[in-house]
Parts: structure tokens; C-alpha cells; sequence
């Protein structure tokens, strides 16, 4: 089983191109399986192999969405096994994933984001950690971007004529987002009274390249002093991002390339959060609204 499992694991580096943290998701969920396997060859790994395998999962009360990751690990596993001939029958496509309970992803109004926002705010022209916690969170609300890349924003990413970052993001694909001038001002501002000079955006207190953790600790910080739900988290930004757009009329292609979806099925969840746009759109357009 080893030796498969590095294959795959190559494949998905080099012909894939994922990320380190995809690929370290699909090595761990594969180790996961083959200490269930055990020494059994491959070739003896069927249908009610893997029902078992399933049966172990639900007896470890793990969730379904968890679950279904496991599952959805060793289907991209079995199938790069056939497609490369070192199986010639696909013992898991005739296993089901269980079923997920829709999951509608958390969003502020924009009210909320407004008030998160300004609570974060200099107490002087020197107060670089002020300037940097504002910066964070205008970068946030005003590009859409998922944590990660905005911890790993450097100078040479950001052109501020145009107004547009470069963002490297899941599978190490990059796109083009626009930001505005708001957040612009505000990076700016924070560079300007930064101590320490570089290509790094957003330092921590030791001068270093801000960790996501760090990132969590702000957020939590000024949903604290503003007064806001606590289940609220980084990445609520990057909902609130989709979810004002569509409401205020942006089509969901658009939003799509913004987020750095793959598919449009990704994207589409937003669409449930719109109910108040889709409401306005209908009395303005129904005669007898």
C-alpha cells in the first residue's frame, strides 16, 4: 500500500499541482485507511472491503461531512489506481457518501461589517498595530480573500494604481482580484508608519510574516469590543464578501473568478443567502407585486 500511496501522492504534487495542505488531507485519510487494511494485497480491497471500512468510520462517531472526506480521498485514490493499471476494477464506485445536511456558511450584514470594521482604529499616527489590525480587516472585507492568502500577501502582489492583487490560491492557482480604495488607503497608511521596511505585508509583533492563527486572534479581538456574534470567523468575510455582491446585483459567474472557485456548484450556496435581493428584484419587476 505504501509504495501506491506515494504514486498518488507525486501525482497530485506535480500533475494536480494541490498544495502542500491538500496533499498532507489526502496522505492522512490515506494512512487512516491503510492501517485499517493492514497487509491485505490490493487487488483483495472490494465492495464489501470498503462497506466495512465505512461501518468502522460511523463507529468512531465521526460526522458525515467528515466522513465523506475520507471517502471522497480514497475515490480520488481507487480511481488514479485503474486509470494507471495497477487495478483493473474500481472496487469504490458503487459505494455512496452519506448524506450532508446543507450547511448555509455564516454572513454579516453590512451594518455588522461596518461596525466590525471601524472598531479597529489607530490611537495615533504611530500606532502601527491599530493601522495593521484595520488594514487586515478592510483587506478581508474588500477582496473576499480566504485567510491564507492574505497572510501570504507580499508588496509585489498588490498594484496600487489599478487597484488589483495577485493571489495565489488552492492548487496553487493564480487569479487576479480587485481591491478597493479603502482597503488601499488603509494598507498604505500601515506601511507608512511600519518600523520595519520589506516585501511581507502583514508582520506580527515580532516583525515576522503574520500567521493565520494571529489573524484569528484580531478578529476575535474586534468581534469582542463591537459586539458581535462570536460564531463569526475569518473566513465569514470572505461570506459576507459573496453574499453583499449578489445581494447588490453581481452575477454569480463574477463572483466565481473573484472567490477562486473551481466550480460553479461551489459558488452557488450563496444564491440561498439572497433572499433580499431576489425579494427587491421582484417588486420592482412582478405587475402585481
Amino acid at each position: 500500500m505504501d509504495k501506491y500511496i506515494e504514486k498518488f501522492m507525486r501525482y497530485l504534487e506535480i500533475e494536480k499541482n494541490y498544495s502542500a495542505h491538500t496533499i498532507l488531507n489526502y496522505r492522512l485519510d490515506l494512512e487512516d485507511f491503510k492501517k485499517f487494511t493492514g497487509d491485505i494485497d490490493l487487488e483483495k480491497i472490494d465492495y464489501l472491503f470498503l462497506r466495512k471500512y465505512l461501518a468502522v468510520l460511523k463507529e468512531k462517531n465521526l460526522g458525515n461531512r467528515t466522513i465523506g472526506r475520507h471517502l471522497s480521498s480514497l475515490r480520488s485514490f481507487f480511481r488514479f489506481l485503474t486509470r494507471e493499471n495497477y487495478l483493473k476494477i474500481n472496487p469504490i464506485l458503487m459505494l455512496s457518501s452519506p448524506k450532508l445536511d446543507k450547511h448555509l456558511p455564516s454572513v454579516m450584514t453590512e451594518t455588522e461589517v461596518a461596525k466590525l470594521i471601524e472598531s479597529a482604529f489607530a490611537k495615533d499616527d504611530k500606532d502601527e498595530r491599530g493601522l495593521r489590525d484595520r488594514a487586515i480587516l478592510e483587506t478581508f472585507y474588500s477582496s473576499g480573500l480566504r485567510i491564507s492568502e492574505l497572510t501570504a500577501l507580499s508588496l509585489s502582489d498588490i498594484d496600487f494604481i489599478s487597484g488589483i492583487i495577485k493571489v495565489m490560491g488552492k492548487g496553487k492557482k493564480e487569479r487576479v482580484v480587485p481591491i478597493g480604495d479603502t482597503a488601499l488607503m488603509a494598507i498604505r497608511k500601515y506601511l507608512d508608519k511600519r518600523k520595519k521596511q520589506g516585501e511581507v505585508i502583514f508582520l506580527n509583533k515580532n516583525g515576522s510574516r503574520i500567521t493565520t492563527r494571529g489573524v484569528w486572534d484580531i478578529v476575535k479581538k474586534y468581534l469582542k469590543s463591537a459586539g458581535i456574534n462570536q460564531g463569526i470567523s475569518p473566513h465569514t468575510f470572505r461570506h459576507s464578501f459573496a453574499t453583499h455582491l449578489l445581494n447588490r446585483g453581481a452575477d454569480l459567474r463574477t463572483v466565481q473568478e473573484l472567490l477562486g472557485h473551481a466550480s460553479l456548484s461551489t459558488t452557488q450556496i450563496y444564491t440561498h443567502l439572497t433572499t433580499e435581493r431576489l425579494k427587491s428584484v421582484y417588486d420592482k419587476a412582478h405587475p402585481r407585486a
